[in-house]
């Protein structure tokens, strides 16, 4: 018999390396002796497979074909069919589980640090308790024994506490405990180093088979077809009249099967199928393990444990339990196999090592017990550690439901809801951003996920996919970045801010700024892998040290220097680099349909005029927020004035969703079939805000024309020279202040950025970055895309109702869903809040209204000019009325966070500059 204590042993060297250290690559020693087996009584394996044959005919067409029988090929396929539509065809080359999905551990925890994530696994949950049972009379294979969550220090129970008050704004049951009460629910536990724990009575897990089986059963007495033993071999792509590439036939073996639509849910294997499309899937596959142990006494009805600290989770099988967790050197799987069906590689005992001493330090009884099974299979991991979803840019009706990191399972039932819905109406119901493939640029777009130049680079796909597998455990800190993968877009300032002390933050392969060191500068080095694989780690590396003085969720040492960036704004003026910004122009004979229509307000001025407007989905949510300038044609055509015949229009949007932009806008194009053209001068130009009361002072030294109130007002634009260079100054602002932006062809940024501080430095200019902006922009009340404005968000609800144009005649998209609402009412509402006590806040902290939980906080920042903690979140009425400005008005409120309420103050105004006048000028 294999003991858990031998794997110890067995393994080299003898003494167990540090957290980040790996003894060799890929290694293949031996290791105790086990047999290979899923601990589960039954799996679809039994039933047959490999016959060579389809399970059943394949019609000659459907609405709606899905690739993979897995968790996501089953869980969409079920929700296609509730919500109506009948004819879909699930395909799966071998039999249903066969891939990743049969050897899952099947854990779901309800609490994550997101709260879309949080509604995607409530419903996965209700989906495999409540609905499958129903429907089918049918046992999914659902225990709901509970989930524990470990903490061993002060700033893992604080990301607890931070869960459980999230918890409390979605119904979802949490205690903390002390150790001696972790110690009565779970006496064979070793709390001697414990902090405390979460406990959340109604985790649970999840059999893969009695899943997937009742999800088909449940499918097909909706009309769904599943056919088994059916490989796809082809997907065939067709150019309609206007050059969009769209899908119109899956090929197989056995036939062909014509579609508009196919839907990857190929696991491991989505890469290849989206080769056969010409879709690019960024995902990797790896060895993921777990042991089975014996059977232990006493460990029945035990929670599912969770010790992120010893990154090492324990699964309650019956009487024994599954050991897992994420090491720091996994295993790649280099070549994926096609024929790869109800497989389990050798488990190499040393990377599996690392969880064992976690496990028997966690409940020492493991020590003498033995070891049942190895189980270690494949799984897709992608290199942010989100799963890949949504309509592919390459192929219009090619959708992605892959990559999901090991969570197939839990989040299957929620994110195949959402990718129905999506197939469907063209959107999901929920906030799947973080999700999109869309994001995944195209070759001449940038994104907030992965560039090109990223995607097609197996090295930084390794590199992100190996750090966001090795920290899947780890604190979720508000202010981390990433190590891996850095340095591959540089904007022109980059080597001039790096050596004034910028430390940079990354986003979608931009290095931007985050906030600025006086002692010095701190660039970031080559990824290290942590020191696994051989790799040497980097000593005295000054910007990882300053990444981890920042692992609290207190204020960050770093505090007072983003306090004098922020202040110094407010008195004097500062200089921000927002290179990273999308750059589009809207040009062509019919730009002007076209922005009337996807631009909720009246952008058709004259050539001069800066607009700030939101762009909407047929539902009213808000699917951006942005600036539109009327331009007229540039004669020579240049990155600042392109040619063009027609009416144009300059677009500037927040660079980590500039490409959830072009998609849209270019999906409307598409669908609308006009004769206008959408260009991207992302990459050709920079941007440069001066915000601050001495901004024209110091511009008017820089610029060659009047910045006076009357020669230039604030919200227009035009092309001036600065410093000999020809630069669009735009009168604008993001953090409350006057102050211009300066759009600069890419060779003339530093010749114009080094003359605006020279002109500044006796007014004492400063630089500031990203973090300044978050705090400077919540002080004043600006929106943030995809924080406190979300696609399920509307203009009304989020307090934009000025940005659409209502009371004209023209239409926009979704113009009437938001006139249904205003005449409905607003049952939800985003509102300021601030506290007298100085406490960070970072976002997902309960609202309490008169002892009610009524909703959580999106955005949370400190407001360096008003000396107080802000916070923005929606609320809702509990008795279901609407939520007028006198109920906000009314009401006493408290935030939540991690466990504490502070009381809070619900303003309906801005609580900084409320009337405006700053950025018109009015000091």
């Amino acid at each position: 018999m294999s003991y858990v204590s031998c794997a110890l042993r067995a393994a080299t060297p003898r003494c167990l390396p540090a957290p980040w250290r790996s003894p060799r690559p890929f290694s293949s020693a031996t290791g105790p002796t086990a047999k290979k087996s899923v601990p589960y009584q039954k799996t679809l394996k039994e039933e047959g497979s490999g016959t060579g044959e389809p399970s059943r005919p394949l019609p000659p067409s459907a609405e709606v074909v899905v690739v993979g029988g897995g968790s996501l090929g089953c869980q969409t396929t079920y929700h296609l069919a509730k919500q109506g539509v009948t004819s879909v065809v699930l395909l799966e080359r071998d039999r249903l589980t066969s891939g990743t999905t049969w050897h899952t551990a099947g854990l779901l925890w309800q609490l994550r640090p997101s709260d879309v994530e949080v509604e995607l696994l409530a419903h996965t949950r209700d989906v495999v308790s409540r609905e499958l049972p129903a429907e089918t009379g049918l046992h999914t294979g659902w225990v709901e024994n509970g989930g524990l969550f470990i903490a061993s220090n002060k700033q893992r129970l604080d990301e607890y506490k931070r869960l459980m008050s999230l918890g409390k704004a979605y119904g979802v049951e949490s205690y903390v405990l002390t150790p001696s009460q972790t110690k009565d629910l779970y006496p064979l536990m070793n709390i001697d180093d414990l902090y405390g724990t979460l406990y959340v009575p109604k985790d649970g897990t999840m059999d893969p088979a009695g899943t997937c089986s009742t999800l088909a059963r449940a499918a097909t007495a909706r009309g769904a077809t599943i056919i088994e033993n059916c490989p796809v071999t082809g997907i065939q792509v067709r150019a309609d009249n206007f050059g969009v590439k769209r899908v119109y036939a899956v090929e197989t073996a056995h036939g062909t099967i014509q579609t508009p639509c196919v839907v990857n849910c190929a696991g491991v294997w989505a890469r290849a199928l989206g080769r056969l499309a010409g879709v690019h899937v960024p995902l990797v596959g790896m060895h993921h393990a777990y042991v089975v142990t014996e059977r232990i006494e006493g460990i029945q009805n035990m929670p599912n444990v969770r010790d992120h600290d010893a990154s090492v989770y324990l699964r309650l099988q019956g009487d024994a339990l599954s050991v897992g967790g994420y090491e720091s050197n996994p295993i790649f799987w280099e070549e994926v196999s096609e024929k790869f069906a109800f497989g389990l590689f050798d488990l190499d005992w040393d990377v599996f090592m690392q969880h064992i001493e976690g496990a028997i330090n966690r409940v020492p009884v493991l020590e003498k017990t033995g070891i049942k099974s190895t189980v270690c299979g494949p799984e897709s991991f992608t290199a942010d550690h989100k799963p890949l979803m949504g309509e592919a840019p390459e192929v219009r009706g090619f959708f992605l439901g892959c990559g999901f990191n090991s969570a197939g399972m839990m989040l299957g039932g929620g994110c195949g809801r959402e990718l129905a819905h999506w197939i469907i109406h063209g959107r999901p119901e929920k906030d799947m951003y973080g999700y999109d493939i869309r994001q995944v640029a195209s070759v001449s777009l940038p994104s907030r996920r992965f560039h090109h130049s990223l995607t097609d680079n197996n090295r930084w796909i390794r590199e992100r996919s190996h750090e966001s597998y090795a920290k899947n455990y780890s604190v979720v800190f508000p202010h981390d970045e990433p190590l891996a993968g850095r340095n591959v877009r540089k904007d022109p300032l980059h080597e001039e801010l790096l050596r004034q002390g910028c430390v940079f933050q990354e986003r979608h392969g931009w290095e931007r700024p985050g906030w600025f060191n006086p002692r010095g500068a701190a660039p970031v080095l080559d990824y290290d892998y942590y020191g696994a694989y051989g790799q040497e780690r980097h000593r005295d590396y000054t910007y990882n040290r300053l990444l981890g003085d920042e692992y609290t969720f207190d204020f960050p040492p770093h505090h007072d220097i983003i306090k004098n960036e922020c202040l110094t704004c407010r008195n004097a003026l500062a200089l921000f680099d927002m290179s990273y910004f999308g750059k589009f122009y809207l040009v062509g004979p019919e730009a002007t349909k076209a922005a009337n229509w996807l631009f909720t307000a009246d952008v058709s001025k004259a050539p001069g005029s800066t607009v700030y407007t939101c762009m909407l989905n047929k539902r009213g949510g808000v699917e951006s927020d942005l600036t539109v300038s009327r331009i007229s044609p540039g004669d020579p055509a240049s990155p600042l004035a392109p040619a063009f015949e027609g009416d144009g229009y300059y677009l500037a949007i927040g660079g980590a969703v500039a490409q959830h932009n072009w998609s849209h806008i270019t999906a409307v194009l598409q669908d609308m079939k006009l004769q206008c053209k959408l260009l991207d001068c992302s990459e050709e130009l920079g941007m440069m805000s001066i915000q601050g009361p001495l901004s024209r002072v110091v511009l008017q030294e820089v610029l060659d024309t009047d910045l006076s109130n009357e020669a230039f007002p604030f919200s227009t634009h035009k092309l001036t020279t600065a410093a000999g260079c020809t630069v669009r100054a735009m009168r604008l602002s993001f953090v409350g202040e006057m102050g211009w932006e300066l759009h600069v062809p890419k060779a003339d940024c530093v010749k114009v950025y080094q003359a605006v501080m020279q002109a500044g430095a006796r007014h004492g200019i400063t630089n500031a970055g990203y973090r300044a902006i978050d705090s400077l922009s919540i002080e004043k009340g600006y929106r943030h895309w995809h924080a406190d404005l979300r696609p399920d968000d509307t203009p009304l609800e989020a307090g934009l109702a000025f940005t659409c144009k209502l009371k004209s005649s023209i239409p926009f998209l979704g113009r009437e869903a938001v006139e249904a609402q205003k005449a409905k009412g607003i049952f939800r509402r985003l509102v300021c809040f601030t506290t007298e006590e100085k406490v960070p806040m970072f976002g997902l902290e309960a609202v309490w209204r008169d002892g009610e939980v009524v909703g959580h906080i999106r955005r949370a920042d400190f407001g360096f000019a008003i000396d107080k903690t802000i916070t923005y979140g929606y609320i809702r009425d509990p008795t279901g009325g609407p939520v007028s400005l006198d109920f906000v008005k009314s009401g006493s409120y408290e935030l939540e966070r991690m466990g504490v309420t502070y009381p809070a103050r619900a303003h309906t105004k801005s609580p900084f500059d409320p009337d405006n006048k700053r950025v018109k000028g009015f000091y």
